[in-house]
């Protein structure tokens, strides 16, 4: 009883910080303040403050975590009302996904292995721009440290949401369909959560992009791997 308690306590704590998060930037429109990036920082704060466990907060933030499942499955909805925007562009899908995981991977390779890390850390850094479950899963078949893959993720979303349509803005690029593309490729979940700022055909492409993503990823990362330790 006590840890269904804590569990409904937890998600309280959640909702009631998500909800104002969402409301200032929704006034304000300041990227830094993404109710995601917001909210995140203010739970850890209060969990360091109040020295509140994680597998304390994870009783009601797994529950919240497998709702990730149904929200995946519910963009079947945005993409079946713009079937029509997809077919349009899926050769632009098609090349700026598997480009961006291309260069994503390259670049993320070069870096790590001129810092001299090890082995798992450089395989862990790969997957960056992956949606998360599927970062983990091909981390560990390839040797890579999962823990780190998921602080990578992370990072790689919050970067992206954060600076990439301030580049692309600087690029001169006014495509809402390239924004949608863009952050979907690089940012996978949270991109796509970005991209709702451009209208609902950005998010159905966000969506591809970020599914395209995970399927070039599994690809491509075990034929990175082979080719960097062979």
């Amino acid at each position: 009883m006590l840890t269904f308690i804590l569990g409904i306590g937890m998600i309280a704590l959640t909702v009631a910080i998500y909800i104002p998060a969402t409301h200032l930037y929704r006034r304000v429109k300041w990227p830094i303040l993404m109710p995601v990036l917001t909210a995140t920082a203010v739970i850890v704060l209060i969990l360091l403050i109040s020295g509140i466990k994680l597998d304390t907060y994870m009783l009601g933030g797994k529950w919240i975590q497998e709702l990730l499942g149904p929200a995946v499955v519910s963009l079947a909805f945005p993409l079946a009302k713009h079937l029509d925007v997809l077919k349009r562009n899926i050769i632009p899908i098609l090349g700026g996904t598997l480009g961006g995981s291309i260069v994503g991977m390259s670049t993320g390779a070069a870096i790590s292995l001129l810092l001299g890390y090890p082995q798992d850390i450089v395989i862990a850094l790969l997957p960056k721009s992956i949606t998360t479950p599927v970062a983990i899963q091909l981390a560990d078949q390839v040797g890579g440290n999962s823990s780190f893959t998921s602080l990578f993720v992370m990072i790689a979303g919050f970067s992206g949401i954060l600076l990439g349509p301030m580049i692309l803005r600087w690029a001169r690029v006014s495509s809402k369909n390239a924004y949608g593309i863009g952050l979907g490729s690089a940012s996978h979940a949270l991109g796509m959560a970005r991209s709702f700022e451009y209208g609902e055909n950005a998010v159905a492409l966000s969506s591809v992009s970020m599914i395209v993503s995970a399927i070039a990823g599994s690809v491509m990362l075990p034929l990175w791997v082979w080719l960097i330790y062979s």
